[in-house]
């Protein structure tokens, strides 16, 4: 027999499992709807773009970044690579000259970071005149030769804002840049596939996103967080715009292998990305509901849900929790299968995202890391909370020939 104390705690562990049915079961419907579609067809080329590469003390990485977009597939007088030099302390701007890009350096100690220097470089691009669009590459990034073809097409379509798959360059790196290839197939393709076949907005990653010139005017960029790309997808939808997934155009940056640069890279990711849900949600989710709009809706959801680590470790411990009360008669069946179901559809989820990330045995192999990488993400909890700093903060590089 239940006593009343115990009724209780299994009637909270099955109210508490509620959200994370709720959270779980969006990102599995994600999954089964996470099927490509042909992309339009190829447009000629006609477009002007303006190829804007953000830079802050990038000299050892920025001449293969240049040299990768001179080398694109696309008539060579119909677009410009703009390396922007931000408050450089190194040659970056000297050896982006060098390997052929036209350099803008920007020296303003007062306003650091990416989406100072995007806000720059987007005034100086609209004032010039030449371009038609603007895609933005990450200073340590390599393309595929059709990723100025293949946004031409979209712009060409009618799309004002697109994306392209962004993925990482040094997968085999170690176990953290192959779960990180993982985590990139489930965050950034698994998600955008879904959303592009719902004609909803795939959102902005910062690497691989281009814009057309009249939305920049109409929609002038603003975001200056550490998550600038979140922040003006944000904006993007509020103002009634979408943003294409552009699958069959490949931007790949280069990921931190070894776990201190990690560490701080996730730090002020996450951090950014939660200080953002803190200020954006409520109004985001205001006006999803005034309006009816499944596309900002689908934004607040993005919000909403938490980094899969942690969203994994609260499911896997409601399930075995649950699990064991119900296996000594102290908790009742409801509860388990929620925490069960919310398992299972993060398991589909899971599932899904590796098929599509193309890391195929090895990472399937290094998912027998992940409660290591688990337990990780679960110290950097304990850590001193720092905030979220827009200013730029180099993540330590491959070292390359």
């Amino acid at each position: 027999m239940i006593d009343a104390a115990a009724r209780s705690l299994d009637v909270a562990c099955a109210l508490l499992a509620l959200p994370f049915v709720v959270v779980s079961g969006y990102l599995a419907a994600l999954a089964v709807l996470a099927r490509r579609t042909a992309p339009p067809a190829p447009a000629p080329p006609r477009l002007r773009f303006d190829v804007v590469v953000p830079a802050h003390d990038e000299e050892h990485t920025i001449v293969e970044t240049v040299r990768s977009l001179l080398s694109v597939e696309y008539p060579r007088r119909l677009y410009r690579v703009l390396v922007v030099a931000d408050n450089c302390r190194d040659r970056t701007a000297e050896a982006a000259e060098a390997a052929g890009a036209r350099v803008l350096v920007r020296r303003d100690v007062a306003r650091r970071g990416k989406g100072h220097a995007l806000a720059y470089a987007f005034e100086r691009v609209l004032a010039d005149g030449f371009a038609d669009a603007v895609v933005v590459v990450d200073a340590d990034s390599v393309v595929d030769p059709n990723l100025l073809g293949a946004f031409g097409a979209r712009f060409a379509a009618g799309a004002r804002a697109v994306q392209a798959r962004y993925g990482v360059r040094n997968p085999a790196s170690s176990w953290r840049t192959s779960l990180m290839t993982l985590a990139l197939g489930l965050f950034h393709v698994e998600r955008s596939i879904a959303r592009e076949r719902l004609r909803l907005s795939c959102g902005l990653r910062g690497n691989g996103m281009g814009f057309a010139c009249e939305l920049l005017r109409e929609a002038p960029h603003r975001a200056c967080s550490i998550v600038e790309d979140m922040e003006y997808g944000v904006a993007l939808g509020l103002a009634g715009h979408r943003v294409q997934y552009v699958d069959e155009a490949q931007v790949l940056g280069e990921m931190p292998s070894s776990g201190a640069a990690a560490r701080s890279q996730r730090r002020r990711w996450e951090g950014g990305r939660f200080a953002l849900a803190r200020t954006q949600l409520p109004g985001l989710l205001a006006v999803a509901v005034q309006r009816r709009d499944p596309l900002l809706l689908d934004l607040a959801m993005d919000l909403i849900v938490p980094p899969l680590s942690y969203l994994a470790l609260a499911c896997l411990a409601g399930t075995v929790w649950s699990g064991l009360a119900l296996s000594y008669g102290i908790g009742g069946r409801p509860a388990f299968l929620l925490w069960g179901a919310s398992t299972a559809c993060l398991l589909i989820y899971v599932a899904r995202g590796w098929a599509l990330s193309g890391v195929g045995a090895r990472g399937f192999v290094d998912l027998a890391r992940a409660p290591f990488y688990l337990l990780w993400k679960v110290s950097m909890l304990f850590e001193r909370a720092r905030p979220a700093d827009d200013e730029w903060v180099r993540t330590s590089r491959e070292a390359r020939p």
